[in-house]
């Protein structure tokens, strides 16, 4: 894992490197920054989920959890407080609420999301685009139980919750899906997994798929296997948005990366 000093020298060489739309020449690009990244809308849906998370950061209850990713960044038992995990492990207002303008802005029909954690990434998911079909894997049993249990309290009906290793379930649950327009990779952050579930993914993507990956600065296994996704010859497009990383296959585009200011 990388420690603060080099997080905040990460973050400092990402500034220097970034642009922002007015200093993007793909069209593609800069209608997805201006129309989705950048938009400053509000929208309800914002509200009903931020209302979640305060709700479950003033929870004390507790819960034992079995990690089969890379860990959690602050804790290394397996009894954690729901406070705690919304804390460090959930994905973030802000990054949350461009989950939903993701989906808002491309439409896919099926989304993948490897991590459900307590739900909330899944909840923006949804919430962009009620229409879709999402299935969603965790590997703890305690977590999902409580996943449901959010899904049910905000009305969320379109998604398919799978509990099970990735390792151990992937293969079959990227099978069943007849096409991978979205995917939210957020629940393992080692290098061979991370990497080989995007291989295993590719089987079901289109020229119109999403990729998204958290933290791709996170750990050097992060930075290593973001570089080595980005440089995959079925990749044309990639976007760093220092968090979160965007890939895409579009096969008219010219293999571009973009390091975008967010």
């Amino acid at each position: 894992m990388i420690d603060k000093f080099t997080t905040l020298k990460t973050y400092i060489t990402y500034l220097i490197q970034s642009k922002t739309k007015h200093g993007t020449h793909s069209p593609f690009v800069y209608k997805l920054l201006e129309d989705c990244i950048y938009d400053k809308t509000y929208f309800e849906a914002y509200k009903q989920i931020d209302n979640l998370r305060n709700k479950l950061l003033k929870s004390n209850e507790y819960i034992t959890i079995n990690d089969l990713g890379a860990g959690s960044k602050t804790k290394n038992n397996n009894r954690r407080k729901i406070s705690a995990i919304v804390k460090h492990s959930s994905v973030s207002k802000k990054y949350g609420q461009l989950l939903f303008r993701l989906t808002r802005y491309f439409k896919p029909n099926n989304i993948l999301e490897l991590g459900t954690n307590l739900g909330l990434g899944t909840t923006y998911l949804s919430k962009g685009i009620p229409e879709s079909q999402i299935t969603t894997i965790e590997g703890c049993e305690n977590i999902t139980n409580k996943a449901q249990n959010n899904f049910s309290n905000l009305g969320v009906s379109n998604v398919n919750l799978i509990t099970g290793n990735f390792d151990q379930v992937l293969k079959q649950v990227v099978k069943s899906i007849p096409s991978l327009d979205m995917i939210f990779f957020d629940g393992n952050h080692q290098y061979e997994s991370t990497l080989n579930y995007f291989e295993i993914c590719l089987d079901k993507v289109n020229n119109d798929s999403v990729f998204v990956f958290d933290d791709i600065h996170w750990s050097k296994q992060m930075e290593k296997v973001w570089k080595e996704i980005i440089n995959h010859p079925r990749v044309t497009v990639s976007i760093d948005l220092f968090r979160m990383g965007l890939v895409f296959f579009r096969k008219e585009q010219t293999k571009e990366h973009f390091t975008i200011r967010y």
